[in-house]
C-alpha cells in the first residue's frame, strides 16, 4: 500500500511520491491583488441564491464555529424563503422516504430516524453533534412555514444496509469508496433537474469545481455534474488557516493580520483577483489524506473511475484552490476556531459504539479511526481548539514510520479517506 497525502501548494515536490517531510526554510509567500471585499456573510450567502441554484459549503467536520453558522443561517427568517433544499452528505439515501417523514412532521421514534445519519458509509456521521440538531431543526421549522416554504433534506450518501453488510465482501468494491458519483446522481435527480434552490452541506473536497484532469472524469461530486449544469453552483471555502501541514504553516498570523477588520463572520464573494487568491493558491493545503487498499495500491473498482495508484501524485491535484472555490468564509482567526466534541449521549450508547467498532473491522480501518472508542474519542476532545498542528503525525502514529518510498510498514490497516473527504 502507498500513503499519498494532498497538498495543493506551490512549494510541493514534483510529481511523485509525496513526502511527510519538508525544507523548513520556504520562504514566505509574496501575494498580489487587490484588497478583498468582505460582507457579513449570513446576509451575503443569502443573497447568493439569487444567482445560484445551489450554494455548497462544508459541514460536521469538527469545527463549531462552521456548524454553528449553518444553524444560525438555517434559522435566519429569510432562509426559507430562498432555499427548498438541504442536501446532505450525513445522510443514507437508503432512508429518504424515513426522512422525508420525519421532516414533514410525522410521530415516529427517534431510533428509526436516526438510521438516516447513523448508518451511512461514514462514521463520522453518527458521532457528529450537528446533525443530532439539524434534522430537528429543521422539523420543527417546517411545522410553522407554509406548505410553499417547507424545506425537504436530500440525502445523498451511498444506499448501503448496514444489517446485509457482514465482510468486506458484502461492504464491495468501490461503490461505498467513491461516493461522488451516487451525490451527483441524487443533486441532479432531486435538486438540479428540478431547478430547485439547495444548500449543499459537504466535505469540501466533494465540493470543487474539478473539469477533469487532460480531458479525463472529474472525481467530485460537483464536477460530475456541472458536465450537465454549469455554472449554477457557487462553492464556498471556509478559513480555516493559511499553510496547514506545511512549512508555511509558520506565516499563517501575518497573512491573518490583513483580516483583522473584516467582519466575522464575513464573506468574501468574489475572489478573482485579490491577493486572498493569490495567496490561497500558494499555501491551501487540505490535509486530505488517501491511501490505496490491497492490490497494488489501487481504490477497488466499482461504480466511479478508479482515481488511480497512489504511487504519484494524481493529475489535477496541483489545480488552483481560486479555480476550484468561488467564495470564502471567514469565521475568525484559526487557532482560535473550536473544536466541536461528540455528544456524551452518542458516546454512551454502548450498542451503537459496538456497531461502529464492527463495521470499522470490516472496512478495515479500526486501527486508525475513533470509531467505537470512548477513550480515543474522549482523548482527542479533550483538545478544545479545532486546529492541532501536530495532528497529522498524530493521525499516522498507528502506522508507525514510514518505509521508503512512503509504503507502510507490511499488514497495517490503512484509513480510506481523509478530514475533508
Amino acid at each position: 500500500m502507498l500513503l499519498y497525502i494532498k497538498a495543493a501548494s506551490a512549494q510541493q515536490p514534483a510529481p511523485g511520491m509525496m513526502t511527510l517531510q519538508a525544507p523548513s526554510n520556504v520562504p514566505p509567500p509574496n501575494p498580489k491583488g487587490s484588497e478583498p471585499r468582505p460582507e457579513p456573510a449570513e446576509v451575503a450567502l443569502l443573497a447568493t441564491f439569487d444567482s445560484y441554484e445551489v450554494v455548497g459549503m462544508g459541514a460536521a467536520h469538527g469545527n463549531k464555529d462552521l456548524d454553528d453558522f449553518i444553524l444560525r443561517l438555517i434559522r435566519n427568517p429569510a432562509f426559507a424563503s430562498k432555499v427548498n433544499v438541504v442536501a446532505v452528505e450525513c445522510g443514507n439515501s437508503l432512508y429518504q422516504p424515513v426522512l422525508d417523514r420525519y421532516t414533514a412532521g410525522a410521530d415516529m421514534p427517534l431510533a428509526e430516524v436516526r438510521q438516516v445519519w447513523r448508518n451511512t458509509t461514514q462514521p463520522m456521521c453518527g458521532l457528529s453533534g450537528f446533525y443530532e440538531e439539524l434534522f430537528p431543526l429543521i422539523r420543527r421549522m417546517n411545522q410553522t412555514l407554509a406548505p410553499e416554504k417547507k424545506l425537504r433534506v436530500v440525502a445523498c450518501d451511498p444506499p448501503i444496509d448496514w444489517s446485509k453488510v457482514r465482510s468486506r465482501q458484502d461492504f464491495g468494491h468501490g461503490q461505498f469508496l467513491t461516493r461522488d458519483p451516487t451525490i451527483a446522481a441524487v443533486m441532479e435527480k432531486e435538486v438540479l433537474s428540478k431547478h430547485l434552490k439547495a444548500l449543499m452541506l459537504f466535505g469540501t473536497a466533494h465540493l470543487f469545481h474539478e473539469p477533469g484532469a487532460s480531458g479525463g472524469l472529474p472525481d467530485t461530486a460537483v464536477g460530475i455534474y456541472e458536465k450537465d449544469y454549469p455554472g449554477v453552483t457557487l462553492v464556498v471555502a471556509d478559513h480555516t488557516g493559511f499553510g496547514n501541514w506545511t512549512p508555511q504553516e509558520k506565516y499563517n498570523a501575518e497573512f491573518e493580520k490583513r483580516m483583522t477588520a473584516w467582519p466575522v463572520p464575513s464573506l468574501v464573494g468574489h475572489m478573482n483577483g485579490t491577493w486572498l487568491a493569490d495567496l490561497l493558491d500558494t499555501t491551501y493545503s487540505s490535509g486530505d489524506i488517501l491511501f490505496g487498499v490491497a492490490d497494488s495500491g489501487k481504490i477497488p473498482s466499482g461504480a466511479a473511475p478508479v482515481k488511480g495508484t497512489f504511487a504519484e501524485i494524481p493529475a489535477g491535484t496541483d489545480a488552483k484552490f481560486s479555480k476550484k472555490v468561488d467564495a470564502y468564509l471567514y469565521l475568525g482567526p484559526r487557532d482560535l476556531l473550536l473544536n466541536e466534541p461528540v455528544p456524551a449521549e452518542i458516546v454512551l450508547d454502548k450498542a451503537y459504539m459496538a456497531e461502529l467498532e464492527r463495521r470499522s473491522d470490516i472496512m478495515g480501518i479500526a486501527a486508525a479511526v475513533d470509531d467505537g472508542n470512548p477513550e480515543n474519542i474522549s482523548g482527542r476532545d479533550a483538545n478544545p481548539f479545532f486546529y492541532d498542528p501536530d495532528e497529522l503525525q498524530k493521525f499516522l502514529m498507528p502506522f508507525g514510520p514510514m518505509a521508503p518510498g512512503g509504503k507502510t510498514p507490511a499488514g497495517q490497516k490503512m484509513p480510506l479517506g481523509g478530514p475533508e473527504d
